[in-house]
Protein backbone atom coordinates (compact mmCIF):
# COMPACT_ATOMS: atom_id res chain seq x y z
CA UNK A 1 0.00 0.00 0.00
CA UNK A 2 1.50 3.60 -1.05
CA UNK A 3 3.21 5.25 1.35
CA UNK A 4 1.08 3.32 4.23
CA UNK A 5 4.13 3.45 6.48
CA UNK A 6 5.10 6.74 5.69
CA UNK A 7 4.22 10.07 7.46
CA UNK A 8 2.84 12.71 5.25
CA UNK A 9 4.11 15.74 6.31
CA UNK A 10 1.99 18.53 6.82
CA UNK A 11 -1.31 20.51 6.82
CA UNK A 12 -3.64 23.34 7.48
CA UNK A 13 -4.05 25.67 10.53
CA UNK A 14 -7.59 28.12 10.16
CA UNK A 15 -9.34 26.59 7.30
CA UNK A 16 -6.98 28.42 3.76
CA UNK A 17 -5.62 31.05 5.90
CA UNK A 18 -3.88 28.77 8.09
CA UNK A 19 -3.31 25.75 6.50
CA UNK A 20 -0.50 27.03 4.80
CA UNK A 21 0.50 28.81 7.71
CA UNK A 22 4.28 28.81 7.91
CA UNK A 23 6.51 26.34 10.04
CA UNK A 24 7.66 29.72 12.05
CA UNK A 25 6.02 33.10 11.88
CA UNK A 26 7.43 36.27 12.24
CA UNK A 27 4.47 36.73 14.54
CA UNK A 28 5.98 33.76 16.51
CA UNK A 29 8.59 36.50 18.09
CA UNK A 30 11.49 33.90 17.66
CA UNK A 31 14.60 35.69 16.75
CA UNK A 32 15.99 34.83 13.21
CA UNK A 33 19.57 33.26 12.41
CA UNK A 34 19.96 36.94 10.59
CA UNK A 35 18.84 38.87 13.40
CA UNK A 36 20.84 37.05 15.12
CA UNK A 37 24.28 37.90 13.93
CA UNK A 38 23.51 41.56 12.52
CA UNK A 39 21.99 42.00 16.07
CA UNK A 40 19.63 44.47 14.50
CA UNK A 41 15.82 43.63 13.07
CA UNK A 42 16.30 42.48 9.51
CA UNK A 43 14.28 45.06 7.44
CA UNK A 44 13.26 42.70 4.41
CA UNK A 45 10.00 41.65 3.71
CA UNK A 46 10.61 37.43 3.00
CA UNK A 47 10.93 35.41 5.66
CA UNK A 48 12.97 31.52 5.18
CA UNK A 49 12.23 28.68 7.40
CA UNK A 50 14.23 25.71 7.49
CA UNK A 51 13.39 22.10 9.10
CA UNK A 52 15.08 19.23 10.40
CA UNK A 53 13.50 16.00 11.72
CA UNK A 54 16.02 12.90 12.35
CA UNK A 55 15.54 9.80 14.55
CA UNK A 56 16.30 6.85 15.39
CA UNK A 57 13.72 3.55 14.71
CA UNK A 58 13.53 0.61 15.61
CA UNK A 59 10.90 -1.68 13.89
CA UNK A 60 8.27 -4.45 14.60
CA UNK A 61 6.25 -6.76 12.50
CA UNK A 62 3.24 -9.03 14.54
CA UNK A 63 5.47 -8.06 17.56
CA UNK A 64 8.90 -9.72 15.97
CA UNK A 65 11.71 -6.98 15.80
CA UNK A 66 12.63 -6.65 12.54
CA UNK A 67 15.23 -3.79 12.37
CA UNK A 68 16.31 -0.36 13.70
CA UNK A 69 18.12 2.16 11.82
CA UNK A 70 18.21 6.35 11.57
CA UNK A 71 16.30 8.00 9.46
CA UNK A 72 16.14 11.95 8.67
CA UNK A 73 12.32 12.06 8.56
CA UNK A 74 12.39 15.78 7.11
CA UNK A 75 14.18 18.33 5.01
CA UNK A 76 12.11 21.07 4.53
CA UNK A 77 12.71 24.95 3.19
CA UNK A 78 10.36 27.55 2.91
CA UNK A 79 10.09 30.97 1.25
CA UNK A 80 7.61 33.55 2.24
CA UNK A 81 6.51 37.12 2.43
CA UNK A 82 4.74 40.10 1.35
CA UNK A 83 4.91 41.70 -2.19
CA UNK A 84 2.49 44.72 -0.68
CA UNK A 85 -0.28 45.37 2.14
CA UNK A 86 -2.76 42.95 -0.13
CA UNK A 87 -0.28 40.50 -1.84
CA UNK A 88 1.39 37.94 -0.82
CA UNK A 89 3.23 34.28 -1.73
CA UNK A 90 4.25 31.29 -0.27
CA UNK A 91 6.54 28.52 -1.08
CA UNK A 92 7.64 25.46 0.32
CA UNK A 93 9.94 22.37 -0.93
CA UNK A 94 10.37 18.89 0.79
CA UNK A 95 13.56 16.97 0.21
CA UNK A 96 12.27 13.78 1.42
CA UNK A 97 9.68 13.70 -1.54
CA UNK A 98 9.29 12.65 -4.92
CA UNK A 99 11.65 15.02 -7.45
CA UNK A 100 10.00 13.91 -10.53
CA UNK A 101 7.81 16.64 -12.25
CA UNK A 102 3.99 15.73 -12.45
CA UNK A 103 2.40 15.40 -15.87
CA UNK A 104 -0.39 17.17 -14.69
CA UNK A 105 0.81 20.47 -12.83
CA UNK A 106 3.92 20.47 -14.10
CA UNK A 107 5.44 20.70 -10.70
CA UNK A 108 7.27 17.94 -8.81
CA UNK A 109 5.59 16.11 -5.63
CA UNK A 110 8.25 17.47 -3.74
CA UNK A 111 7.14 21.17 -3.80
CA UNK A 112 4.04 21.44 -1.10
CA UNK A 113 3.20 25.15 -1.84
CA UNK A 114 3.80 27.34 -4.77
CA UNK A 115 1.30 29.79 -4.66
CA UNK A 116 0.31 33.32 -4.28
CA UNK A 117 -3.06 35.31 -1.94
CA UNK A 118 -4.73 38.32 -2.97
CA UNK A 119 -6.45 39.53 0.41
CA UNK A 120 -8.96 42.63 0.82
CA UNK A 121 -11.12 43.48 3.50
CA UNK A 122 -13.04 40.07 4.22
CA UNK A 123 -11.64 38.56 1.18
CA UNK A 124 -9.18 35.98 0.30
CA UNK A 125 -7.83 34.04 -3.16
CA UNK A 126 -5.52 32.06 -3.05
CA UNK A 127 -3.97 30.43 -6.71
CA UNK A 128 -1.62 27.65 -7.26
CA UNK A 129 -0.45 25.16 -5.63
CA UNK A 130 -1.69 24.52 -2.19
CA UNK A 131 -3.58 22.34 0.58
CA UNK A 132 -6.79 20.49 -0.28
CA UNK A 133 -9.65 21.98 2.18
CA UNK A 134 -10.48 18.86 3.68
CA UNK A 135 -11.69 19.21 7.16
CA UNK A 136 -10.47 17.90 10.19
CA UNK A 137 -7.57 18.53 12.88
CA UNK A 138 -5.23 16.40 10.96
CA UNK A 139 -5.53 18.39 8.10
CA UNK A 140 -6.34 21.57 10.41
CA UNK A 141 -2.75 22.00 11.97
CA UNK A 142 0.39 22.35 10.90
CA UNK A 143 1.97 18.86 10.17
CA UNK A 144 4.67 19.58 13.10
CA UNK A 145 2.21 18.68 15.73
CA UNK A 146 0.84 15.49 13.59
CA UNK A 147 3.04 13.06 14.33
CA UNK A 148 1.67 9.97 12.58
CA UNK A 149 -1.21 10.76 10.37
CA UNK A 150 -4.38 8.02 9.67
CA UNK A 151 -4.61 6.01 6.79
CA UNK A 152 -6.65 8.40 5.21
CA UNK A 153 -5.38 11.20 5.19
CA UNK A 154 -1.77 8.99 4.54
CA UNK A 155 -3.36 8.23 1.47
CA UNK A 156 -4.43 11.15 -0.33
CA UNK A 157 -2.25 13.21 -2.32
CA UNK A 158 -3.17 16.64 -0.35
CA UNK A 159 -1.32 19.20 -2.12
CA UNK A 160 -3.19 19.90 -5.25
CA UNK A 161 -2.72 23.23 -7.61
CA UNK A 162 -5.92 24.83 -7.94
CA UNK A 163 -7.87 28.15 -6.86
CA UNK A 164 -9.63 28.81 -3.17
CA UNK A 165 -11.88 31.60 -2.17
CA UNK A 166 -12.19 32.72 1.30
CA UNK A 167 -14.68 35.00 3.06
CA UNK A 168 -14.29 35.95 6.38
CA UNK A 169 -17.95 36.49 8.20
CA UNK A 170 -15.93 37.79 11.24
CA UNK A 171 -12.96 37.03 13.24
CA UNK A 172 -14.81 33.71 14.59
CA UNK A 173 -16.35 32.29 11.22
CA UNK A 174 -15.49 31.82 7.83
CA UNK A 175 -16.03 30.00 4.60
CA UNK A 176 -13.81 28.30 2.28
CA UNK A 177 -14.78 27.60 -1.98
CA UNK A 178 -12.16 25.82 -3.53
CA UNK A 179 -11.69 24.17 -6.82
CA UNK A 180 -7.92 22.16 -7.12
CA UNK A 181 -6.77 19.19 -9.18
CA UNK A 182 -7.95 16.16 -8.09
CA UNK A 183 -4.62 14.03 -8.82
CA UNK A 184 -1.54 15.66 -10.01
CA UNK A 185 -0.16 13.15 -11.95
CA UNK A 186 -1.77 10.71 -14.99
CA UNK A 187 -4.03 7.98 -14.05
CA UNK A 188 -1.17 5.03 -14.79
CA UNK A 189 0.57 6.62 -12.50
CA UNK A 190 -1.34 7.64 -9.72
CA UNK A 191 -3.42 3.48 -9.74
CA UNK A 192 -1.16 0.77 -9.49
CA UNK A 193 -3.51 -1.00 -12.06
CA UNK A 194 -4.57 1.85 -14.01
CA UNK A 195 -8.65 2.75 -14.56
CA UNK A 196 -11.04 0.12 -14.57
CA UNK A 197 -12.09 -1.44 -17.80
CA UNK A 198 -14.11 0.51 -19.83
CA UNK A 199 -13.61 3.50 -17.66
CA UNK A 200 -12.50 6.50 -19.73
CA UNK A 201 -10.52 9.45 -17.94
CA UNK A 202 -11.72 12.52 -16.58
CA UNK A 203 -12.37 15.46 -19.16
CA UNK A 204 -11.79 17.81 -15.75
CA UNK A 205 -10.14 15.71 -13.04
CA UNK A 206 -11.11 19.00 -10.20
CA UNK A 207 -12.07 18.23 -6.71
CA UNK A 208 -14.45 21.03 -5.74
CA UNK A 209 -14.58 21.88 -2.19
CA UNK A 210 -16.74 23.51 0.63
CA UNK A 211 -16.04 23.88 3.97
CA UNK A 212 -17.25 26.37 7.33
CA UNK A 213 -14.80 27.31 10.12
CA UNK A 214 -16.37 28.62 13.32
CA UNK A 215 -14.40 29.41 16.87
CA UNK A 216 -16.71 29.57 20.08
CA UNK A 217 -16.10 30.01 23.55
CA UNK A 218 -13.83 32.66 23.65
CA UNK A 219 -11.74 30.45 20.66
CA UNK A 220 -11.57 27.53 22.87
CA UNK A 221 -14.00 25.61 20.71
CA UNK A 222 -12.80 24.96 16.98
CA UNK A 223 -15.82 23.15 14.21
CA UNK A 224 -15.19 22.47 10.97
CA UNK A 225 -17.23 21.11 8.32
CA UNK A 226 -16.54 20.30 4.45
CA UNK A 227 -17.83 18.72 1.51
CA UNK A 228 -16.31 17.56 -1.23
CA UNK A 229 -17.09 16.37 -4.99
CA UNK A 230 -14.97 15.72 -7.37
CA UNK A 231 -14.69 13.36 -11.37
CA UNK A 232 -12.01 10.46 -10.72
CA UNK A 233 -13.26 9.46 -14.45
CA UNK A 234 -15.82 9.96 -17.04
CA UNK A 235 -18.88 10.41 -15.50
CA UNK A 236 -17.70 8.71 -12.21
CA UNK A 237 -17.15 10.54 -9.10
CA UNK A 238 -15.79 10.81 -5.83
CA UNK A 239 -17.30 12.42 -2.53
CA UNK A 240 -15.88 13.31 0.83
CA UNK A 241 -17.77 14.15 4.16
CA UNK A 242 -15.17 15.66 6.45
CA UNK A 243 -15.17 17.31 10.05
CA UNK A 244 -13.27 18.49 13.01
CA UNK A 245 -14.52 19.37 16.51
CA UNK A 246 -11.34 20.77 18.70
CA UNK A 247 -11.15 21.99 22.45
CA UNK A 248 -7.97 23.74 23.02
CA UNK A 249 -7.49 25.75 25.99
CA UNK A 250 -5.25 26.04 28.93
CA UNK A 251 -2.73 22.70 29.15
CA UNK A 252 -5.39 20.63 27.09
CA UNK A 253 -5.97 19.73 23.32
CA UNK A 254 -8.51 17.18 22.32
CA UNK A 255 -9.87 16.60 19.31
CA UNK A 256 -12.00 14.19 17.29
CA UNK A 257 -12.05 13.62 13.42
CA UNK A 258 -14.54 11.98 11.47
CA UNK A 259 -13.54 11.62 7.62
CA UNK A 260 -15.57 9.64 5.38
CA UNK A 261 -15.18 9.36 1.37
CA UNK A 262 -17.55 7.41 -1.36
CA UNK A 263 -15.60 6.83 -4.75
CA UNK A 264 -16.47 4.87 -8.21
CA UNK A 265 -12.67 4.20 -8.25
CA UNK A 266 -10.23 3.35 -5.73
CA UNK A 267 -7.92 6.50 -5.69
CA UNK A 268 -6.90 5.49 -1.88
CA UNK A 269 -5.87 1.79 -3.49
CA UNK A 270 -6.40 0.36 -0.33
CA UNK A 271 -9.19 -2.17 -1.36
CA UNK A 272 -6.97 -2.74 -4.56
CA UNK A 273 -4.03 -3.45 -2.27
CA UNK A 274 -5.83 -6.39 -0.97
CA UNK A 275 -5.99 -7.91 -4.27
CA UNK A 276 -2.51 -7.99 -4.92
CA UNK A 277 -1.90 -11.89 -4.92
CA UNK A 278 -4.79 -12.51 -7.76
CA UNK A 279 -5.64 -11.01 -11.03
CA UNK A 280 -4.49 -7.22 -10.61
CA UNK A 281 -7.10 -4.81 -11.27
CA UNK A 282 -8.56 -1.48 -9.73
CA UNK A 283 -11.56 -1.69 -7.40
CA UNK A 284 -14.41 -0.26 -7.84
CA UNK A 285 -17.08 1.54 -5.75
CA UNK A 286 -14.86 1.93 -2.45
CA UNK A 287 -15.52 3.66 0.64
CA UNK A 288 -13.62 4.54 3.59
CA UNK A 289 -14.63 5.79 7.22
CA UNK A 290 -12.51 7.15 10.14
CA UNK A 291 -12.76 8.33 13.52
CA UNK A 292 -9.34 10.18 14.60
CA UNK A 293 -9.30 10.95 18.67
CA UNK A 294 -6.42 12.80 20.58
CA UNK A 295 -5.65 13.95 23.94
CA UNK A 296 -2.71 16.73 24.42
CA UNK A 297 -1.32 17.81 28.08
CA UNK A 298 1.40 20.59 28.68
CA UNK A 299 2.57 19.59 32.00
CA UNK A 300 5.11 22.49 31.83
CA UNK A 301 6.52 24.64 29.14
CA UNK A 302 9.29 22.09 28.14
CA UNK A 303 7.16 18.74 28.45
CA UNK A 304 4.12 17.67 26.64
CA UNK A 305 2.48 14.37 26.28
CA UNK A 306 -0.37 12.91 23.94
CA UNK A 307 -2.23 9.80 23.03
CA UNK A 308 -4.05 9.27 20.06
CA UNK A 309 -6.14 6.46 17.88
CA UNK A 310 -8.06 5.97 15.20
CA UNK A 311 -10.21 3.50 14.28
CA UNK A 312 -10.70 2.77 10.03
CA UNK A 313 -13.11 0.85 7.70
CA UNK A 314 -12.54 -0.17 4.22
CA UNK A 315 -15.51 -1.71 2.51
CA UNK A 316 -17.03 -2.14 -1.26
CA UNK A 317 -20.89 -0.61 -1.61
CA UNK A 318 -21.73 -2.46 -5.18
CA UNK A 319 -20.21 -5.34 -6.38
CA UNK A 320 -17.58 -5.11 -9.54
CA UNK A 321 -15.22 -7.74 -11.03
CA UNK A 322 -13.47 -9.79 -7.91
CA UNK A 323 -14.81 -7.52 -5.00
CA UNK A 324 -17.88 -8.48 -3.80
CA UNK A 325 -19.84 -5.90 -1.81
CA UNK A 326 -19.93 -5.68 1.84
CA UNK A 327 -16.63 -5.04 4.64
CA UNK A 328 -13.17 -5.56 3.82
CA UNK A 329 -11.10 -4.67 6.26
CA UNK A 330 -10.67 -2.49 10.10
CA UNK A 331 -7.38 -1.08 10.81
CA UNK A 332 -6.49 1.18 13.97
CA UNK A 333 -4.04 3.30 15.02
CA UNK A 334 -2.26 3.65 18.86
CA UNK A 335 -0.06 6.26 19.32
CA UNK A 336 1.73 8.21 22.67
CA UNK A 337 4.56 10.59 22.67
CA UNK A 338 6.35 12.45 24.70
CA UNK A 339 7.70 15.89 23.83
CA UNK A 340 11.05 17.73 25.91
CA UNK A 341 11.56 21.43 24.73
CA UNK A 342 15.01 21.95 26.09
CA UNK A 343 14.83 25.84 25.40
CA UNK A 344 10.99 27.76 26.23
CA UNK A 345 12.24 30.88 24.43
CA UNK A 346 12.66 28.78 21.49
CA UNK A 347 9.73 26.28 20.45
CA UNK A 348 11.55 25.04 17.05
CA UNK A 349 13.29 22.80 19.04
CA UNK A 350 12.71 19.77 20.87
CA UNK A 351 13.41 16.35 21.32
CA UNK A 352 10.52 13.37 21.45
CA UNK A 353 10.55 9.76 21.88
CA UNK A 354 7.12 8.29 20.10
CA UNK A 355 5.60 4.96 19.73
CA UNK A 356 3.06 3.98 17.14
CA UNK A 357 1.11 0.56 16.79
CA UNK A 358 -1.19 -0.08 13.41
CA UNK A 359 -3.31 -3.45 13.87
CA UNK A 360 -5.13 -4.43 10.82
CA UNK A 361 -8.44 -6.59 11.24
CA UNK A 362 -9.66 -8.65 7.38
CA UNK A 363 -12.87 -9.76 6.87
CA UNK A 364 -14.20 -12.43 4.80
CA UNK A 365 -14.04 -10.10 1.49
CA UNK A 366 -10.54 -9.55 1.82
CA UNK A 367 -9.59 -12.92 3.13
CA UNK A 368 -11.28 -14.50 -0.01
CA UNK A 369 -8.80 -12.85 -1.87
CA UNK A 370 -5.82 -13.99 0.20
CA UNK A 371 -5.19 -11.04 1.10
CA UNK A 372 -2.21 -10.45 4.27
CA UNK A 373 -1.60 -7.43 6.15
CA UNK A 374 0.23 -7.74 9.45
CA UNK A 375 0.15 -5.86 12.50
CA UNK A 376 3.32 -3.06 12.78
CA UNK A 377 5.19 -1.15 15.51
CA UNK A 378 7.29 1.78 15.15
CA UNK A 379 9.37 3.45 18.73
CA UNK A 380 11.27 6.45 17.64
CA UNK A 381 13.95 8.80 19.37
CA UNK A 382 14.52 11.95 18.34
CA UNK A 383 15.08 15.67 17.73
CA UNK A 384 13.24 18.49 15.52
CA UNK A 385 14.54 21.42 14.55
CA UNK A 386 12.53 24.47 13.13
CA UNK A 387 15.23 27.13 12.17
CA UNK A 388 14.18 30.86 11.34
CA UNK A 389 16.75 31.81 9.14
CA UNK A 390 15.52 34.92 7.61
Amino acid sequence: MKRLFCTLLVLLPLGIQAQNIPLISERDSVKTVYERIAEKPKEVKSHINLEFVSSANAYFTNNNYDEFSFKTNRVRLEILGQLNDQLSYHFRQSFNRYHNPNAVDNLPSSIEYAYMKWKKDKFEIIGGKQFVALSGYEGYVNGIKVREFSEFNNNIEIFQTGLSGVYNFSETQFVILQAANLRAAQDADVLKYGLPQGFAPAKAPILSTASWHGMFADKAIYLMYSASVGQVAKGKNIYYLTCGNIYEKGPILAYLDVLYSRSAVDIQQRVTFLNAAGAPQTAQNTEYLTFIANFDYQFNPKLNAYIKGAYERAGVYEANGVFAEGHYMTSWNAQACLEWFPFTVDKGFKVFAHYVYKGHQLAENASALNAVMPHTQRASIGVQYIIPVL
